[in-house]
């Protein structure tokens, strides 16, 4: 196994350092399900708190521009793009999110941090419905542009 690169040589957590990284074109894409019931499906119609779908989604691109304030060692990067696509199936909502930047370390971080924190959201905004939600597959999908690509 490769060692991590957030461990110094003692095993004490530390933030990597990337300065003699060159500067490239980075891009992830997370996804998050969300399993619903009848009822949570039924109460995203007319909620009194607005469109669901709408709060989940600006949600999402808030987290994934804060998330070097949410997760201590990641690195704070200049975001070119955010996006989500929040899809109705018929067992739930998929949440899937892109995170691009032109920087020395990649953003899975963030884009996995916007699919889960949207996926948060329409649980706080369903939850009077009924417990029964379910936030499931939070997981990195794809990265380019660093030094390994990845495809799930």
């Amino acid at each position: 196994m490769e060692s991590l690169s957030h461990l110094d040589e003692s095993g004490r957590a530390r933030m990597v350092d990337v300065t003699g990284k060159a500067v490239t074109t980075r891009r992830a894409v997370a996804q998050a399900f969300v399993r619903l019931t009848g009822a949570h499906l039924s109460a995203m119609e007319n909620h009194p708190k607005g469109d669901v779908i709408f709060v989940a989604h600006l949600a999402g691109i808030q987290a994934a521009k804060r998330t070097s304030e949410l997760i201590p060692l990641c690195h704070t990067i200049p975001l070119s793009h955010v996006s989500l696509k929040l899809t109705r199936e018929e067992s739930g909502i998929r949440v899937t999110a892109e995170a691009t930047a032109e920087a020395k370390t990649g953003v899975e971080m963030e884009a996995i941090t916007a699919a889960t924190v949207a996926a948060l959201t329409l649980y706080d905004m369903l939850k009077a419905a009924g417990p029964e939600i379910i936030i499931e597959q939070i997981c990195l999908l794809e990265k380019t542009g660093g030094k390994n690509d990845y495809k799930r």
